[in-house]
């Protein structure tokens, strides 16, 4: 659902070259929930940047449903969801009205609109305030708005950018049962954190970042059995404090598909 092929950014700040990500590769199938894991300033939102189709990247490509990022945008567009914590939404409208505007924007036919409506309203329990203006809802309920909009065009596929941050602990429950309903549906999900303690409860696989590139690549069983720590937080821990050997060179578990694959090949 999600191939990631050599992907690479670079930046210019201040006459130098930044290298935010780095030969980047990974695949995310369909009802996996992979965990796109670092620090601030490892590449996650500029990954999810390039997949989305926002940035270009200077070298390889991503694929979201057979999809190139790059040159297909209405495609991928039409097949993913986005939730961020900066993803802003329309004061002026109300609940109601800016889903039924992301449906209508998304090709959606205003029957099946009214009815996907009514089943997220069921969802995440927005029946008390469907109807008052977006500028004066709660923190907690504008996630639960961002996230049913997400939804309203039943995508495969999922992108999570940061999902919990400034959220409480209430807040943070909703967004962990939704990344669930996510996967009960078979869609592939992309979690981008760096609440590793977290990650390590929501997610089957891990791509952990370092400096753009990927460090380590698996299951917590595999990841644990590469790094010899038990824990997200003590593997990146290890890292941080300088132990090289928790840190082989950027394992790429994650084979490219021939060149064939490329629908921009064909």
């Amino acid at each position: 659902m999600i191939q990631v092929t050599n992907l690479t950014k670079r930046f210019h700040s201040g006459g130098q070259e930044v290298l935010a990500v780095n030969r980047l590769s990974f695949s995310i199938g369909k009802g996996e929930v992979y965990g796109l894991l670092g620090p601030n300033g490892a590449g996650k939102t500029t990954t999810i940047r390039m997949i989305v189709g926002l940035l270009q990247p200077d070298e390889g490509y991503a694929l979201v449903d057979g999809f190139r990022s790059s040159s297909d945008a209405d495609e991928v567009k039409a097949r993913l969801g986005l939730v961020s914590a900066n993803d802003g939404i329309y004061p002026w409208l109300t609940v109601r009205e800016m889903l039924l505007f992301f449906a209508d924007l998304y090709g959606v036919s205003p029957h099946a609109a009214a009815e996907r409506l009514d089943q997220l309203v069921t969802l995440f329990d927005l029946g008390d305030y469907l109807n008052r203006r977006c500028s004066v809802i709660s923190t907690g309920q504008r996630q639960r708005v961002i996230m049913a909009r997400a939804l309203m065009h039943s995508p495969p596929v999922m992108l999570l950018d940061e999902p919990t941050r400034g959220l409480d602990v209430v807040g943070s429950q909703v967004v962990f049962d939704y990344i669930q309903y996510l996967r009960e549906q078979g869609v592939a999900v992309l979690v981008s954190t760096h609440r590793l303690d977290e990650a390590q409860r929501l997610c089957n696989r891990f791509g952990l970042l370092h400096q753009g590139r990927l460090w380590q690549e698996g299951t917590l069983a595999e990841l644990q059995r590469n790094t010899g720590c038990n824990t997200l937080v003590a593997m990146f821990t290890q890292l941080f404090r300088g132990d090289r050997r928790a840190a082989p060179p950027a394992p790429q578990t994650f084979a490219p598909q021939p060149e064939a694959s490329d629908p921009q090949k064909g």
